[in-house]
């Protein structure tokens, strides 16, 4: 669940403010909280079936045709975002790391450490499964629980900067809204569990006495005090400390102690190797399906081989070319990941359930629908001209 979007928290608190930016954090927080538990709970609502995928749900709530076009493309871009934006992560993380241990090295190129970053996981994409992937999956949670912790216990040590202001930066209105919009963006992408919630439901044993659902809510619930754990001091520390002067990867704007930025940096870079697999899977899944049921392709070893090489390489170079950590965070924080983790599980609850017009279900439900409609349009807007702004000054492949 925690996701290197966390990174992004402190900044995104600057483009919000304070009052705005707490609000929005916690209600995300609980809105996802409650989305969450809806899909866990409709992962076996009907009696001896299970939805073990995200579209499989919508096809249930939709129709078989309407359902796949509802929800496949919003995961793919989700999934793709995700791995593009971490490959971005990575190379970053490794070039700080790099910085920070040899002072005196000559600089080696962002482009460079991406490709660096993307050479592991043409080898861990021939992985053959999820369970193959669970000690990756503990890293990554030990990880993530980490630089979150050193991210802001060092911003705390350092104590406030001395010229710290926090005001809006933009000095237009215009400005200001549209960096509120891309804030609003960063605070979604933090919250992304629910497109491999389902696959990750399907994994554990379920009985008519012992349904999957109570084991699966135990862990969610776990999962989501560590969130509120790593989250918030994160983004309040970081945002407190350096006010809006804070780098849109909160691990840039620490320099010392050295040795301990460069181990949470290595450590970002474990977690997103992680998160990277975990979140390739179902395209793999995906684009090996289609290959064989649709274009009658022989399920080889070959076939999976050139498929995966091809999605890495292909994250890879769109990361290369647009290496905006904040800007790519709001557009697909807003553009993908709203719809499936904010308002979509509550659509196919309306839909399934059908609750009495203006009872407390059906209140809560319309609640969550409005506001995950109002990131979806509003963040990828502020996204997208934050990217244009960073693109301007910059050197494609510098």
């Amino acid at each position: 669940m925690v996701g290197a979007g966390v990174l992004g928290l402190p900044y995104a608190m600057s483009q919000l403010g304070w009052g705005p930016g707490i609000a929005v954090l916690v209600l995300s927080w609980v809105i996802t909280l409650y989305t969450l538990w809806q899909m866990v709970e409709m992962h076996e609502m009907v009696p001896g079936k299970r939805f073990d995928r995200y579209h499989e749900l919508g096809q249930h709530a939709f129709g078989e045709k309407l359902g796949l076009y509802i929800v496949v493309p919003q995961q793919l871009i989700v999934e793709i975002g995700v791995c593009i934006v971490y490959m971005v992560t990575g190379g970053k993380s490794l070039k700080k790391f790099h910085e920070l241990v040899c002072d005196d090295c000559k600089p080696i190129k962002l482009t460079y450490f991406i490709m660096i970053f993307a050479s592991v996981h043409f080898v861990l994409s021939h992985l053959p499964n999820f369970n193959s992937i669970s000690g990756v999956s503990l890293a990554a949670a030990v990880m993530s629980l980490s630089y979150s912790t050193i991210a802001w216990a060092s911003s705390a040590s350092k104590g406030v900067q001395e010229d710290v202001q926090y005001g809006y930066k933009a000095k237009t209105t215009a400005g200001t809204v549209f960096n509120f919009f891309s804030g609003l963006g960063d605070v979604a992408f933090a919250y992304a569990g629910h497109n491999v919630v389902l696959e990750i439901q399907a994994t554990i044993p379920s009985t008519p006495e012992k349904p999957s659902k109570g084991p699966m809510w135990r862990g969610v619930i776990v999962a989501y005090i560590v969130v509120a754990l790593c989250y918030f001091p994160v983004a309040l520390v970081g945002y407190y400390i350096f006010g809006n002067g804070v780098e849109d990867n909160i691990l840039m704007s620490l320099k010392k102690p050295a040795w301990l930025i460069a181990t949470a940096n290595i450590f970002v870079v474990i977690h997103v190797i992680g998160s990277y697999q975990i979140y390739a899977m179902p395209v793999f899944d995906m684009m090996e399906t289609l290959l064989v049921k649709k274009l009658n392709f022989r399920p080889t070893t070959t076939l999976r081989f050139f498929v995966r090489n091809f999605y890495v390489a292909a994250t890879m170079f769109v990361g290369m070319t647009f290496p905006f950590f904040g800007g790519l965070l709001a557009f697909f924080g807003g553009f993908a990941f709203a719809p499936t983790t904010y308002f979509l599980p509550c659509v196919i609850w309306l839909a399934i359930y059908k609750p009495k017009k203006y009872s407390l279900s059906w209140w809560a439900n319309w609640v969550c629908i409005v506001f995950g409609l109002f990131l979806m349009v509003l963040s990828p807007i502020g996204g997208l001209r934050t990217i244009v702004i960073q693109a301007k000054g910059y050197k494609f492949y510098s």
